[in-house]
Formats: C-alpha cells, structure tokens, sequence
C-alpha cells in the first residue's frame, strides 16, 4: 500500500524555523517527483515546493524563495521541507504528494499520491 505520512508541524513563532517531513512506505520515493503543498482555512490548496526524481532540480513558489529549502534523502525515503523566516501568512496544513516521473511541477492534478497532512501554526 502506497503511503506518504508528514511529521514536523507545531507551532513556531514569527521569524522563526521549522523542517516538515515525508516519509513513503510502499513504494521507492527515487523515480517519483515530490512536491509539498499547504491549505489555509478557507483557502485553495497551494503549492510550496518541489523535488524532481533523478535529476538535481527543484522549483519553489514566489511566496517562499529564499525562505524554504526542500531536499530529499532516498536512502530514507524521506523528503524534507526546512522553513526559515516563518510569517503568520505560512500557516496552513502541509501535504506532501508524489507523481511518478523525473521533472516535478507545482501544479497540484499532476500529483496522485497524498500524505494527511502537519499542521504548521506561525503566531506570538
């Protein structure tokens, strides 16, 4: 059974740090893209960041250049998603997906493969 489980979410203060993850179980995470999304309440899913599958390329949303990092350790089956320079804005629950492939994308149809979700709270 494919399953894609996200740890890391709390609550952190403004300006602060935090490193979500996603761990796969089922499958090998070395020939799937993966891409992290977010959902505030009342709001459309979005997408953060992510990771192609066996070439060293990554894409990030406007919102978070230069502030979120992703990376991915196959050896693990774990992808990660280091978050500095936290902003109240950045609240949401956090997905990471998965898409058979080499190139990843920020388009959220082309993901198939979903984890539940880390809740990540930026407030004083």
């Amino acid at each position: 059974q494919l399953q894609l489980v996200e740890s890391g979410g709390g609550l952190v203060q403004p300006g602060g740090s935090l490193r979500v993850s996603c761990v796969a179980s089922g499958f090998t995470l070395d020939y799937y893209a993966v891409g992290w999304f977010r959902q505030a309440p009342g709001k459309e899913r979005e997408a953060v960041s992510c990771v192609s599958s066996t070439v060293d390329s990554t894409n990030y949303a406007d919102a978070v250049k230069g502030r979120f990092t992703i990376s991915r350790d196959n050896a693990k089956n774990t992808v990660y998603l280091r978050m500095d320079s936290l902003k109240p804005e950045d609240t949401a629950v956090y997905y990471c997906a998965a898409s058979r492939g080499v190139f990843c994308t920020l388009e959220v149809h082309e993901y198939n493969h979903w984890g539940q979700g880390t809740q990540v709270t930026v407030s004083s």
